[in-house]
């Protein structure tokens, strides 16, 4: 039985229950439930003397507020060309990923730049923040340092004062006076997170909270979290590898295709103007299976190596390893190979990986791991001069895909002459283009070595 007042919040999904249970009833998770006291019985209201709600058009002569440029291009393109002054941003990234670090230049930044800013930490005490600043080169930045966890004295002190630019890292740290759970608990988290959102609508003022992120990656606590905030960036990184990638989920003043890179160095983060030069690494001869991919990341072209290796299975079961990649996309580009061209991977083990640490998403990948993976089955390497694009239907067709010249223009740049690609890539005319109109046609291909460019990458 629960006490008078009492309900118990689920952890893991922020479902409420009227009583205890070892098991969610809404998200399935085990023993997540805590018991936590409701101020007031759900469904009632305070009574409210104000005169009701008014209503506008949407026509407005106030002008657009000027976004806040941090000084941070990478970071400034993510957010959508600048910091809109009132909105509140969720940052969220594994732990050691770095989000302090690139948060610190952020606010040196636009502190440099003549904005107010204040970064508040409740995980660090002051003297660590100063110590990875001077490690940095950032100590005699403008900013206004506050080591606090409790929400009442961070709002009375924002109110002090005007900023133009809050950090606050991490809102898992937060605590209300209002409310009876621990810091980190659901109730806590929605119930800081939602003060923080109405002090910057209410102020103008731009906040960025830091979000802990779970095992799979999402972001912790409720999800209401990320319906309240305006933007959702995670800050992505494989380990074992320097670069770290900004990514947008969830924008309301901007794309949410856009990408940042960063490369992280002794002296905190460096900004990577060319993502393409940095996921190609170095040139040379290439071997077979490997194919360079011409694709798109939010405005930007990026070119990137798609290499696979396909070998005899020394088991039962054929392995599929895929990194950088979507599982379910290899099996359908496997399928269309053994169905379409006659290239069977039934008895043989199948790795996939997307050199850099880059993820790709988007389907115009199709056609470079289905290369990829007939280059290697056949041991025959591609020109090195050539990129590859291109959709694969599920009847073996090559599809056209979006900005192919952006594409090209971008791969002539570094050097590229040549490209596998659709047929519709030819008109533009910027690389000598072998079209293929079937995915058999460029099995074919690579099996004759038929192209026709075979000058290698400058």
């Amino acid at each position: 039985m629960a006490r008078d007042g009492a309900i118990y919040v689920c952890q893991s999904c922020g479902a409420v229950h009227p009583k205890w249970s070892g098991q969610c009833g809404a998200c399935q998770a085990w023993n997540t439930l805590v018991e936590e006291t409701q101020s007031r019985p759900p469904g009632t209201l305070k009574p409210s003397r104000a005169r009701g709600l008014a209503f506008e058009d949407l026509r407005s002569d106030n002008p657009e507020p000027p976004r806040l440029a941090t000084g941070v291009t990478e970071f400034d393109r993510v957010c959508g060309g600048g910091v809109v002054p009132g909105s509140a941003i969720l940052l969220s990234g594994d732990p050691g990923v770095g989000k302090s670090t690139l948060l610190l230049q952020v606010t040196a930044q636009a502190a440099a730049r003549g904005a107010r800013v204040a970064y508040i930490s409740g995980e660090e005490a002051i003297e660590q923040i100063r110590s990875r600043a001077a490690r940095m080169g950032l100590a005699d930045a403008p900013v206004n340092l506050a080591a606090e966890t409790s929400l009442r004295e961070i709002l009375d002190g924002l109110k002090r004062d005007s900023f133009d630019l809050v950090i606050v890292d991490s809102v898992q740290t937060l605590w209300s006076d209002s409310h009876e759970a621990g810091p980190g608990s659901v109730t806590q988290v929605r119930a800081c997170a939602g003060e923080l959102v109405r002090f910057a609508k209410k102020r103008g003022v731009a906040i960025v909270l830091v979000g802990h992120v779970t095992k799979d990656g999402q972001v912790a606590g409720p999800r209401v979290v990320e319906h309240m905030v305006d933007a959702v960036l995670s800050f992505e990184g494989e380990r074992g590898y320097p670069f770290r990638i900004l990514r947008a989920g969830k924008n309301r003043f901007g794309a949410t295709d856009e990408i940042g890179v960063f490369e992280m160095g002794d002296r905190g983060l460096i900004e990577v103007p060319n993502p393409s030069a940095l996921f190609l690494g170095e040139g040379g001869e290439r071997a077979a299976g490997s194919v360079v991919f011409a694709g798109i990341e939010g405005s930007r072209p990026v070119l990137v190596e798609v290499q696979a290796l396909v070998a005899p299975s020394a088991y039962g079961t054929p392995r599929r390893a895929v990194v950088g990649w979507d599982n379910g996309r290899l099996a359908m580009v496997l399928a269309v190979l053994e169905a379409r061209c006659g290239v069977g991977f039934g008895d043989k083990d199948v790795y996939l990986n997307v050199a850099g640490g880059l993820r790709i998403s988007e389907p115009a990948a199709d056609l470079a791991a289905a290369v990829a993976l007939v280059s290697s089955a056949l041991d025959r390497p591609l020109p090195d001069g050539m990129v590859v694009f291109g959709e694969i239907s599920l009847s073996g067709e090559v599809r056209p895909v979006n900005r192919m010249e952006s594409r090209m223009k971008e791969a002539r740049k570094l050097g590229f002459d040549a490209a596998l690609a659709p047929a519709q890539a030819a008109e533009s005319g910027i690389l000598e283009v072998n079209s293929v109109s079937r995915l058999a046609e460029a099995v074919q291909r690579i099996d004759d070595r038929a192209f026709s460019s075979q000058a290698p990458r400058a």
